[in-house]
C-alpha cells in the first residue's frame, strides 16, 4: 500500500479499469482505456486532453481523435503542436489496434520510441519532438506503414536494415537527427517509395549503389552528412526524380554527365562537397531545372551557357574556381531571380546584359577579379533587392543610374534595393545623390575604395537604413542628419579624410582625431590629445581657445594632409605588394591593425592542401599572409584572409604557440586527423603549412563574420532574430556532439569562434587545436588560449582534474547566456567586474530573468521558451562537472522547447 500511495492519483483508477478489462469485465471500450492510459503518461499544460475521461463511452468526439464511421473504432490520433510532454507508453499504443494514423508532431515528447506499434498503422509522424535512442528494428515489421516522419528529434544509432522492405512505404523522413553508420541497401524492394529524406544526420560511408533502383522516387535528400565517394550511377535511372540533394558531404570526383538524363529534375543541390573538373554541358538536358546549387566545390572552367538558357530561377556556383568572362547570350532566359557567382576567379567587366534579367532579386559577384567600370545598366533592374560586387577590381565612379537618375518618384516606388555592397574595389569619385532615391535601402557597403567628396544629404531620406559602411575612403564633410547617421558606429566611417557629424560637439569626438591643444595651465606634457574641458571656469576656457585655436587649426590641417598622403602611399604600396605575390592572389577584404612583420625563413616549407588528391604547392608560407587582411587575433594565433591562386578564398591561422607545438610528424598527423572532420556546422580544415618557426592552418572562409560580431557589433535594427539565435544554438550543439563522438574536445568555444556561412548557418571553428601542444600547461592555456575570460570551466584551474568534454559543455552554457542576453561573458566596469553566468543565476534566484533578456528581442521572444533555455544554460555552467549534461542530452532538451518548423506534408498518406 505504501508503494501504491506514491502513484499519481489519475493512474490508480486507470490501472483498475485495465485490470477489469483484462478479466473480461470492461465497462468502456478498449480505445477509451488506451487513450486514458496515454493521457496519464503525458504532461498537458495547454489542457488539450482535458475532455479525455474514462467515464466516456466513446472517444470519437475528443480533441485530436477521429473514428472510423463504420466500426466506431479510433482510426486517427492527431495533435500537432499541442505542448504535450512525456513518454509514449507501449501498452496504450498496442491496444489501439485499429489505429491508422498517429501524428503528434511539434510537441515535447521524450524518451525512446515504442518498440511495438499498432499492426494496421499507415502513418506515423512524431517529428519535432525530443525523442532519443535508436530506431527499433521492430519498425520494419509494420508492413502497412505508408508514411514515416521522425525528423527533428534526437535519434541515434543506425537505420534499421529492413526499413526499405516495407511493401507500402512511400515517404521516409529521418532528417535532423544524429543517426550514424551507413545507409542500408535494399532499395529495389521499395517499389512504392516516393520520398526519402535522410539529411542532417551523422551518416557516413558511400551512398548505396542501388538507391536509384527505387524507380518511383520523387525526392531524395542525403545532404549534410558525411557521405564519401561519388554519386551512384543508378541514379540516372530515376526519370521521375524532381529533387536531388546531396550537399554538405564529402563526395568527390567529377560531376557525372548523366545528370542531364534526369529530365524531371527541378532542384539539384550538390554544394559543399569536393567535386572537381568542369561543369558538364549535358546538365542542360534537365529542361525543368528551377534551382541548382553547386557552390563550395572545386569546380573549374568557364560558367556554362545553359545557366542563362534554362528556366532557372535560383542558381549558385559560389566558392569554386570558375574563371574567364561571364558571358550572357543574347537570347538568354529571363526567369532568374537569384544568381550567386561569388568567390570564384571571374575576370573582365560585369556584363551590362545582366540587366536583361528583369526578375533578378539577388546578384552576388563578390570575391572575384572583375574589373573596369560598374555598368550603369544595373540601375534598370527594378526588382533587385541584393547586389554584392565587393572585393573585385572595379574602378571608376558609382554611376548615378544606380538610384534611378532624377526620376525620384518612379524609383522610390519600384526600386526596392535592400542590400548593396560595392566594397573592396577601386571606385573613385563621389557617392551619387540618386542613392537617396532607394528608399527601401537597408545595407550599404562602400568600404575600402577611393571615394571622395561629401556624403549626399539625400541619404537622410533612407529611413530603412541599418548599415552604411564607407570606412577606408577619402570622404569628408558632415554626415547627413537622420536618426541612423546620428548614432552611426565609428567603424562604419573610420579612416576617411574628415567625416564629421553636425549633431556632435564641435570637436567631433569619435569621428575625427581630437585636435592638439596647448593648455598653459597644464604641468604635464604640453602636447595633449585629450578633449578640452568645458567644466572649468570661463576665464580659463577663453584663454585656452584664444591661445590654441590658431595652433590647433594649423596642426589639424597638417595632420589631415599627412593622413591623406600616407593613406594614398600605403594603398599604392599595398597594390604593388599584392601584384608581386606570385603563388597567392590576396584579396584586400579586411582592414585591421598591422600584424607583426614575419621573419625571413631560412628554409621554405610546403603548403599541403587536402581534397584535390592531396596536391602539394611549394611556396613561401609568409606569402600567404598580408597584414592588411588580418581578420582577428586569438589565443592560438592571428587569422588572415587570403585568396589562393586557384581563386578560392581561405582563412589562414598563423599559430603563435610555435614554441609549444609538437614535432613536425606529430603536428602533421594531428592536422590530417582534423582535416577528416566533416559536418555542416563545423568549419572545414583545408590544409596546412609547416616549418620549424612557422605553422599555418588553412580553413574555408566564412563570409558572414562571427557570432560575436553579430551580437556585439551590429545595430539594433540588424541584430539577429530570436529564431536565428535559436538555430545557432542548436547548430553549435550539433557540432559539439559530432566532435565529442569523434574524441575531439574543442576547449576554446566562444562566440568569436562561431562563424556564419552565407545562409546564416553556424560553423564552429578553432576546434581540437589544444592537442597540438605537448601537454596541457594550465597557465599557458588559461591565459593564452582561453583568452576570453568567462568561458573557461572552473575545474580547469585545478591541476589534478582532467580536462574533459564537460569543459565544452560549460563553455556552451556561457554561449547560450550570451546569445539570449546579448551581453558579453565578462563586462568590465569602472570599479567592478560582472560575470554573466553569476548575473543570470542571481536573476533566476530572484525570479527576474526577464530583466536579463536582450532588449533587441522584445516582441518576438516567448519568456516561457526563453526561461527553459536560460535554465539549460545555467545547468551547463554548473560548478560541478558531473552535474552538467552531455551534449547529446542538451540536443534533446533544445529540441523539446523548439517551436514547430512547419507542418509536415501528408499528401502521400
Amino acid at each position: 500500500m505504501a508503494a501504491a500511495s506514491c502513484l499519481p492519483l489519475l493512474v490508480l483508477p486507470v490501472l483498475a479499469l485495465l485490470a477489469a478489462a483484462a478479466a473480461g469485465a470492461a465497462t468502456v471500450s478498449d480505445d477509451v482505456l488506451a487513450l486514458v492510459v496515454l493521457k496519464s503518461g503525458l504532461s498537458d499544460p495547454a489542457g488539450r486532453l482535458a475532455p479525455w475521461s474514462e467515464d466516456a463511452d466513446r472517444a470519437c468526439t475528443w480533441p485530436g481523435v477521429t473514428c472510423d464511421a463504420r466500426t466506431g473504432r479510433v482510426a486517427a490520433l492527431e495533435l500537432p503542436a499541442a505542448s504535450l510532454a512525456g513518454r509514449l507508453p507501449r501498452s496504450a499504443l498496442l491496444r489501439l489496434d485499429a489505429l491508422l494514423s498517429f501524428a503528434l508532431p511539434g510537441n515535447r515528447l521524450s524518451g525512446p520510441l515504442p518498440d511495438a506499434l499498432p499492426p494496421r498503422l499507415r502513418a506515423l509522424d512524431l517529428s519535432g519532438n525530443a525523442i532519443s535512442g535508436g530506431i527499433p528494428a521492430s519498425l520494419a515489421s509494420v508492413e502497412s506503414l505508408v508514411s514515416l516522419n521522425l525528423s527533428r528529434n534526437g535519434l541515434t544509432g543506425p537505420i534499421p536494415d529492413g526499413i526499405w522492405s516495407l511493401p507500402s512505404l512511400r515517404s521516409v523522413d529521418l532528417s535532423g537527427n544524429m543517426l550514424s553508420g551507413s545507409v542500408p541497401g535494399g532499395f529495389p524492394r521499395s517499389s512504392s517509395l516516393r520520398v526519402v529524406d535522410l539529411s542532417r544526420n551523422l551518416l557516413e560511408g558511400e551512398i548505396p549503389a542501388d538507391v536509384g533502383e527505387a524507380g518511383l522516387l520523387k525526392l531524395l535528400d542525403l545532404g549534410h552528412n558525411s557521405f564519401t565517394g561519388g554519386l551512384p550511377e543508378s541514379l540516372r535511372g530515376l526519370s521521375g526524380l524532381s529533387s536531388l540533394g546531396a550537399g554538405g558531404n564529402a563526395l568527390s570526383g567529377e560531376l557525372p554527365a548523366w545528370i542531364g538524363e534526369m529530365g524531371a529534375l527541378e532542384t539539384l543541390d550538390l554544394s559543399g562537397n569536393h567535386f572537381v573538373g568542369e561543369i558538364p554541358d549535358a546538365i542542360s538536358g534537365c529542361k525543368n531545372l528551377v534551382e541548382v546549387d553547386l557552390s563550395r566545390n572545386m569546380l573549374t572552367g568557364e560558367l556554362r551557357w545553359w545557366v542563362f538558357g534554362l528556366p532557372l530561377q535560383r542558381a549558385s556556383f559560389a566558392g569554386n574556381a570558375l574563371s574567364g568572362w561571364i558571358k550572357v547570350p543574347s537570347d538568354a532566359a529571363v526567369a532568374l531571380e537569384a544568381l550567386d557567382l561569388s568567390s570564384n576567379a571571374f575576370t573582365g567587366a560585369i556584363p551590362p546584359e545582366i540587366a536583361t534579367f528583369a526578375r533578378l532579386k539577388y546578384l552576388n559577384l563578390s570575391l572575384n577579379s572583375m574589373s573596369e567600370h560598374f555598368p550603369a545598366s544595373i540601375g534598370q533592374m527594378s526588382l533587385l533587392e541584393v547586389l554584392d560586387v565587393s572585393a573585385n577590381k572595379l574602378d571608376g565612379g558609382v554611376p548615378p543610374e544606380i538610384g534611378g537618375g532624377g526620376n525620384v518618384i518612379l524609383f522610390s516606388f519600384f526600386f526596392l534595393i535592400i542590400c548593396r555592397d560595392l566594397s573592396h574595389n577601386k571606385l573613385t569619385g563621389p557617392i551619387p545623390m540618386s542613392m537617396g532615391n532607394l528608399t527601401s535601402l537597408q545595407t550599404v557597403n562602400l568600404s575600402e575604395n577611393m571615394l571622395n567628396g561629401t556624403l549626399p544629404m539625400e541619404l537622410s531620406d533612407l529611413v530603412n537604413l541599418r548599415v552604411f559602411n564607407v570606412s577606408h575612403n577619402l570622404l569628408s564633410g558632415v554626415l547627413p542628419i537622420s536618426r541612423f547617421f546620428d548614432s552611426i558606429p565609428y567603424s562604419f566611417i573610420s579612416d576617411n579624410a574628415g567625416l564629421c557629424s553636425s549633431q556632435k560637439n564641435s570637436s567631433c569626438n569619435g569621428v575625427m582625431p581630437k585636435p592638439i591643444v596647448f593648455n598653459p595651465n597644464s604641468s604635464s606634457n604640453p602636447l595633449s590629445d585629450a578633449a578640452p574641458s568645458y567644466t572649468g571656469n570661463q576665464h580659463q576656457k577663453k584663454m585656452i581657445l584664444s591661445i590654441s585655436t590658431l595652433i590647433a587649426i594649423v596642426g589639424g590641417a597638417v595632420i589631415v594632409i599627412g593622413v591623406v598622403t600616407i593613406t594614398a602611399l600605403n594603398r599604392r604600396a599595398r597594390a604593388t605588394a599584392s601584384r608581386s605575390a606570385l603563388p597567392i592572389a590576396l584579396s584586400d577584404d579586411y582592414h585591421s591593425q598591422s600584424a607583426e612583420s614575419p621573419e625571413n625563413e631560412a628554409k621554405s616549407g610546403k603548403l599541403v592542401m587536402f581534397g584535390r588528391g592531396s596536391s602539394d604547392f611549394s611556396t613561401d608560407g609568409h606569402a600567404l599572409l598580408n597584414k592588411d587582411c588580418e581578420l582577428g587575433r586569438g589565443g592560438f594565433g592571428t587569422v588572415y584572409k587570403a585568396v589562393l591562386r586557384d581563386g578560392q578564398p581561405v582563412a589562414i591561422k598563423k599559430l603563435t604557440v610555435s614554441s609549444l607545438v609538437k614535432s613536425e610528424d606529430e603536428f602533421k598527423q594531428h592536422v590530417k586527423l582534423l582535416c577528416k572532420v566533416r559536418h555542416h556546422n563545423i568549419v572545414t580544415l583545408r590544409g596546412f603549412y609547416w616549418t620549424s618557426s612557422l605553422q599555418l592552418l588553412i580553413y574555408e572562409f566564412m563570409p558572414a563574420g562571427s557570432l560575436h560580431q553579430h551580437l556585439h557589433e551590429c545595430s539594433e535594427e540588424s541584430s539577429l532574430s530570436w529564431m536565428e539565435r535559436f538555430d545557432i544554438i542548436i547548430g553549435v550543439a550539433r557540432a559539439l556532439v559530432y566532435l565529442h563522438r569523434h574524441g575531439i574536445i574543442h576547449f576554446n568555444l566562444k562566440s568569436s569562434n562561431v562563424l556564419l556561412d552565407t545562409n546564416g548557418e553556424p560553423r564552429v571553428g578553432d576546434y581540437g587545436l589544444v592537442n597540438l601542444l605537448p601537454m596541457l600547461d594550465r597557465y599557458v592555456l588559461s591565459s593564452k588560449i582561453q583568452s576570453a575570460l568567462g568561458y573557461m570551466a572552473p575545474e580547469f584551474t585545478c591541476r589534478t582534474v582532467n580536462v574533459t568534454e564537460k569543459c565544452d559543455v560549460y563553455s556552451f552554457g556561457v554561449l547560450i547566456l550570451e546569445i539570449l542576453t546579448g551581453r558579453r561573458p565578462v563586462e568590465y566596469l569602472e570599479d567592478d567586474l560582472v560575470v554573466l553566468s553569476d548575473l543570470v543565476r542571481g536573476a533566476d534566484e530572484e525570479d527576474r530573468l526577464e530583466d536579463c533578456m536582450d532588449p533587441r528581442l522584445s516582441g518576438e521572444l516567448s519568456m516561457d521558451e526563453a526561461t527553459l533555455i536560460i535554465k539549460l544554460g545555467l545547468v551547463c555552467t554548473s560548478q560541478v562537472p558531473s552535474q552538467r549534461p552531455d551534449m547529446a542530452e542538451v540536443i534533446g532538451m533544445l529540441e523539446m522547447v523548439r517551436s514547430p518548423q512547419g507542418t509536415p506534408e501528408d499528401d502521400l498518406v
